[in-house]
């Protein structure tokens, strides 16, 4: 995620911090997905429990994790994977915050998760477009998380629809699945010399300068 840069750019502050991110992602995803399908204990007595040990995973990984690969990236002079890392890391703390009420028996206010929603599908989709000029990979990274956000959209106004849960849970394992790819291709295929993880080139290419 993070730009190419120049032939005399300063040496960057700190190693590639993208992998830190979307491990953290990972995780967070991964703790979302029994909730995500529905998967929910049959003693309602342990649901409280359920979701308060998912909202953590949450905080420390989702938020915790990305916020400190998006510093990281600003830092090395990537504005595009800099943002989207710690823009998304306020996201996982608001889920985070969703989970802790839920386990109180507190449900978030759906006319704000609404517009959030509909304005995070905005900023996505530009940024799917964006990240193109990098990667294919990336390209359907971003992908996955528009198709997340259209499936909660469409469940604002179709309500609890089982086959809307499962797009939203399909989606987020995707999205875990994804992001731990990536993060392999960036960790490992340097370290063995080869693509261990074969990856892929830009899905656009930036129009030649005049």
């Amino acid at each position: 995620m993070s730009a190419p840069e120049s032939p005399n750019a300063p040496p960057p502050v700190f190693g590639e911090p993208t992998p830190l991110g979307l491990l953290g992602l990972a995780i967070g995803c991964g703790a979302l997905v029994p909730i995500a399908f529905g998967l929910l204990p049959s003693d309602p007595a342990k649901l409280p429990m359920m979701f308060k040990t998912a909202a953590w995973f949450c905080l420390l990984f989702g938020a915790g994790g990305q916020f400190l690969a998006g510093v990281m990236s600003l830092a090395n002079k990537s504005t595009l994977g800099g943002t989207l890392l710690t823009t998304f890391s306020f996201n996982w703390v608001i889920n985070w915050w969703v989970l802790d009420e839920a386990a109180a028996g507190r449900a978030a206010d759906t006319s704000v998760g609404l517009a959030v929603d509909l304005t995070f599908i905005v900023i996505f989709v530009v940024l799917t477009y964006a990240f193109g000029f990098f990667s294919k990979l990336l390209f359907f990274f971003l992908l996955d998380i528009d198709a997340l956000y259209v499936f909660r959209i469409a469940r604002h106004f179709a309500g609890n629809v089982p086959a809307l849960n499962w797009g939203i849970g399909l989606s987020t394992l995707v999205l875990m699945g994804l992001a731990l790819y990536i993060s392999f291709v960036l960790l490992v295929n340097p370290v063995a010399g080869r693509a261990v993880f074969p990856t892929s080139g830009p899905m656009f290419k930036p129009q030649a300068a005049k």
